[in-house]
């Protein structure tokens, strides 16, 4: 009988999978912020792991991307721990640059823009006639900009229906009257962050996939 073998484009994304989830059992336990703020803050993304996990023999991504959404859900996970506006991290930060507020959730919401854009990229990429250039660019800092401000609907919806107390731990606006608007900002300035410093090295660990995964039309392009 033959033994299966995990192919070996999957490997490197089950390792972080499995990372992933001693991490969320690990951090999910015991919250200081208490359980339903962390299932609060990480649920969204887990949402987006199952997306790609069901996807994955099908359209399986490159490792770029694969480790971009694994870092993201640090940020996530972690501003669940303890919410956003008290990460230790955070407080550092505050003091050590002297600011105003725990600038955590501003870390969290440049991670917004910086990890989903590559996401878009490449599935807009590989899927669609759209080729490298400023149109490709625009649609994506545009795509980045809605998915920051659903974020920010999400989070009003989420401060209305749970318990005040817990939803204004949710907002972590922290008496920022442009809480919104910045964190906005922060998505599209990630975004864009993203394909300025990355993008060629997305393209490299685009060309590492094998032809057998790339859309038809792209892979003949290659060829």
């Amino acid at each position: 009988m033959k033994k299966r073998t995990t192919p070996a484009i999957f490997r490197f994304p089950l390792v972080l999978l499995g990372l992933l989830v001693i991490l969320c059992c690990a951090t999910a336990y015991d919250p200081p912020a208490g359980r339903l703020n962390w299932f609060l803050e990480v649920s969204p993304g887990l949402a987006g792991i199952f997306v790609l996990v069901f996807i994955a023999r099908r359209f399986p991504m490159t490792r770029m991307v694969y480790l971009g959404c694994f870092i993201h859900m640090i940020v996530l996970i972690y501003g669940g721990y303890y919410t956003y506006a008290e990460t230790p991290l955070g407080d550092w930060m505050r003091d050590a640059f002297a600011l105003s507020r725990n600038p955590y959730d501003r870390v969290g919401h440049i991670a917004l823009g910086l990890f989903p854009a590559l996401v878009v990229r490449e599935v807009l990429l590989r899927q669609t006639p759209l080729q490298r250039g400023g149109w490709l660019n625009f649609i994506i800092v545009s795509i980045v900009l809605a998915i920051g401000a659903f974020w920010e609907l999400l989070e009003w919806w989420v401060a209305l229906i749970v318990a005040p107390e817990v939803g204004q731990a949710y907002l972590g606006s922290q008496g920022d009257v442009w809480d919104a608007q910045w964190d906005m900002l922060l998505a599209m300035i990630g975004g864009i962050v993203s394909l300025v410093f990355f993008g060629r090295m997305h393209d490299l660990s685009m060309a590492k996939l094998p032809l057998a995964h790339l859309s038809p039309g792209k892979a003949k392009d290659d060829d």
